[in-house]
């Protein structure tokens, strides 16, 4: 029975996580799906989010301020990268990785040489917000706000792409040499996308801080794996069909069931320190389960096929 109870409670805590994460994985599946850019600047610039958020409400800034911060600092970051990559020639991957090891840097200067910045005793949103809503849970306040953020995100980011600089960015990643063939900047919507993307991670992450009441100079570490696998598993179980807000949305889906099974295996027993293994293998499983699907059905259509004449 205790162990059913802590379960219970385990997931709720999940559902919560994987929502205030699931801003994160929308960047990344602007980039990875969207844009077709391989982007390891996640990394880095949800770090620098959450950084940016603590130390400014650390300082009586405005919770809301603070977030407005992040996302502007996660959108610099995601300019730096798309600089070194279109204006420089830098390959997309080796672009992402050098901003993302001097963001390393960057994020200890904000934080005053800091690799852990607390905010115990200090108001956050979701304090403001509990104080309104008395009696209720945190995770319930935590789920409350993260959907709030992820509607407005995902209808902004909906109409933003149905625009013609959204499409244009779309058509980029779909096929770079013929939109550019129509005249279309390519550069420039690789930028904008990667802007875009970064912006949210670092929301993402400046969300996720407060939420937790500290910020940590090392809190993106290994971010974009957990953002891929949750874009994977998302795709996996609600399919590619229908339109770009189903898509988006099921990517909300894939971070919360990511952020429940992680809770769920836990609880049976698993090490903390053996995350990143479970991650690197459900996204493997992940991936590998289309490509066995294509093999399955090219197996059975030839055999449905020599089986007809004997009929």
């Amino acid at each position: 029975m205790e162990f059913i109870q802590s379960l219970l409670a385990a997931m709720q805590d999940a559902v919560a996580q994987g929502v205030l994460w699931s801003i994160m994985t929308l960047g990344v599946y602007i980039t990875f799906r969207v844009l077709d850019f391989a982007d390891l600047t996640v990394d880095g610039s949800f770090a620098t989010g959450g950084i940016i958020s603590a130390m400014l409400v650390s300082h009586s800034v405005s919770p809301m301020l603070a977030l407005l911060a992040a996302l502007l600092g996660g959108m610099l970051c995601g300019f730096v990268t798309g600089f070194l990559h279109t204006k420089l020639e830098i390959p997309g991957i080796l672009a992402s990785i050098l901003t993302m090891i001097a963001l390393y840097s960057i994020n200890l200067r904000i934080s005053n040489f800091a690799s852990n910045v607390p905010l115990l005793g200090v108001s956050t949103i979701f304090d403001q917000f509990g104080s309104v809503l008395k009696g209720v849970g945190s995770n319930v306040i935590s789920l409350i706000i993260g959907l709030l953020f992820v509607v407005v995100i995902i209808s902004v980011l909906y109409w933003f792409f149905g625009t013609e600089m959204g499409s244009s960015i779309r058509a980029t990643g779909d096929n770079e040499y013929m939109v550019r063939a129509l005249g279309v900047n390519t550069n420039t919507m690789k930028i904008i996308g990667l802007v875009l993307s970064n912006g949210l991670v670092g929301l993402s992450g400046a969300l996720v801080a407060q939420n937790q009441h500290f910020g940590d100079v090392g809190m993106g570490t290994g971010t974009i794996v957990i953002g891929l696998a949750s874009v994977i598993i998302g795709e996996v179980l609600m399919g590619h069909r229908f339109s770009f807000a189903y898509k988006l949305a099921s990517v909300v889906v894939g971070s919360i069931i990511y952020r429940v099974m992680i809770a769920v295996v836990l609880q049976l027993g698993l090490k903390s320190s053996d995350l990143k293994l479970l991650t690197a293998l459900l996204v493997a499983i992940a991936l590998s389960i289309p490509v066995m699907k294509r093999k399955l059905f090219t197996k059975v259509k030839p055999a449905e096929s020599e089986e007809e004449p004997n009929d």
